[in-house]
């Protein structure tokens, strides 16, 4: 009888892997999130145009999440991961020669490519999910997410570090970090491809006897997968809270460089104070995720999800009455912004994960990454109008009313909630293992020990 594989050490292994992983990829990710409305700013010669650089990198992780899922559907998590970041290194060289040549259109190109870092970092999180528990579902995905913490906070202040870095290479002084970048994501894609073994996905599908995805999906199993997630009450209510936690951070992170730009100053002195204040909110992006993921397994993940909406509405109000110079202000708003994020991701996404089977996970998450990437692209790309038109406060403003969907899922979905799996295997572990679909993940469980 073959030895079963010891799962416990294997997650483990799995988490440190996507957590080194990512860590080291969100160094890359926030220096094109810093310096990409500046560089666009730059290239187009207008406030309007600013938004249009982190609006074709968030587009660029919307679009390209859903083939990037299908190939680790297909052939694994580490083939999903390694192929994106391979992609993002090609858009991060792409956006460099576009700073040396003043192309807006090369330089949209190159950060829509840029965006398959991002595509690929969140999609970790999904795989830290593939062989947990579900018990330690939102902890184990909430981990991945904190690995982040490093990198990210860390980035931005590269972005001065980097411009002097280009300015050396006789690159535009924008252009350096993102060459930075483009090294980090290299050694990502080949972390991914030699240490995530054995592949989370592809082993958990064995363990329950499924076998290898089929060659090619169907072309509407995407739209089928969201069908389900969105049919499910407790899916439907993360696949909000991702979609509207994400498009309000990025509709107010993304014009904060460039509000803080209109301060005036020495360049480098407002480049070092736009870094500490994007790592505040990079911080509060990241570095709570694992008590978040704690309280969404302890508590329930609709009570994380109304947190994450008092959380983004409280940012709102705070950032958006700062001027340019209010540096301690904006970034007590940012790090809120970042916590709402949090608590609606992890929630979320723990939501949508087990909304639907374990053989339509990869699908679902791909879609639902899809969709908030897209709102996050709407929000980005109405910014740099918004800011021209109204200011700041604007924006904030605008962003504020986008939390009105997630409030009315709570509201609506509140008969439908279901209770955490902690407190749910407490009171009744039959109905527990229905609602945490019983298609595998017990079944899962069984074959590892041997049963």
């Amino acid at each position: 009888m073959e030895t079963p594989p010891d799962l416990p050490r294997l997650q483990r292994r799995t988490v440190a892997v996507l957590g080194s992983g990512t860590a080291l990829s969100g160094l890359g990710v926030t220096i094109g999130i810093t310096l990409g409305g500046l560089l666009a700013r730059d290239v187009a010669g207008s406030d309007s145009a600013s938004g249009l650089g982190q609006t074709a990198g968030v587009l660029g992780s919307a679009v390209l999440a859903v083939p990037l899922a299908r190939i680790s559907d297909r052939s694994g998590r580490r083939a999903g991961l390694a192929v994106g970041f391979g992609i993002a290194v090609a858009g991060a060289v792409l956006t460099v020669l576009a700073a040396e040549l003043d192309s807006l259109p090369l330089l949209l190109a190159g950060l829509f490519a840029f965006g398959a870092a991002t595509a690929c970092a969140l999609q970790a999180r999904y795989a830290a999910a593939d062989l947990a528990a579900p018990e330690r579902r939102g902890r184990d995905l909430s981990m991945v997410v904190w690995a982040t913490t490093v990198g990210s906070v860390l980035g931005p202040n590269l972005a001065g570090p980097g411009a002097d870095l280009g300015v050396s290479l006789g690159l535009p002084a924008l252009g350096g970090g993102f060459a930075l970048s483009a090294v980090v994501f290299l050694l990502v894609a080949v972390l991914f491809l030699v240490l995530l073994r054995p592949d989370p996905l592809l082993l958990a599908r064995q363990l329950r006897g499924a076998g290898a995805a089929p060659a090619g999906r169907p072309r509407q199993a995407t739209r089928a997968a969201l069908a389900a997630v969105w049919a499910d009450p407790g899916g439907r209510l993360g696949l909000t809270a991702v979609v509207v936690s994400h498009a309000v951070m990025v509709g107010v992170m993304v014009m904060t460089p460039v509000h803080m730009g209109h301060a005036g100053g020495p360049e480098g002195t407002t480049l070092r104070l736009i870094g500490v204040v994007i790592s505040v909110h990079v911080a509060g992006m990241y570095l709570f995720s694992p008590l978040v993921g704690w309280l969404a397994d302890r508590v329930g993940r609709r009570a994380v999800v109304a947190l994450a909406a008092a959380l983004l509405l409280a940012a709102a109000a705070l950032s958006g009455t700062a001027g340019p110079a209010d540096a301690g202000q904006l970034g007590a708003g940012l790090l809120l912004l970042g916590l709402g994020w949090s608590c609606g991701l992890v929630a979320g996404s723990t939501l949508v994960t087990e909304a639907v089977g374990p053989e339509q996970r990869p699908t679902a998450q791909g879609g639902t990454d899809l969709l908030m990437g897209l709102g996050a692209a709407l929000a980005g790309v109405v910014g740099g109008p918004l800011l021209a038109w109204g200011g700041y406060g604007l924006v904030a403003t605008v962003s504020a009313a986008l939390v009105l969907p997630l409030v009315a899922a709570l509201l609506l979905g509140r008969a439908g909630a279901r209770p955490s799996p902690s407190a749910a295997a407490v009171v009744a572990p039959e109905q527990h293992e229905h609602q945490q679909h019983a298609d595998g993940d017990a079944d899962l469980q069984d074959r590892v020990e041997g049963r």
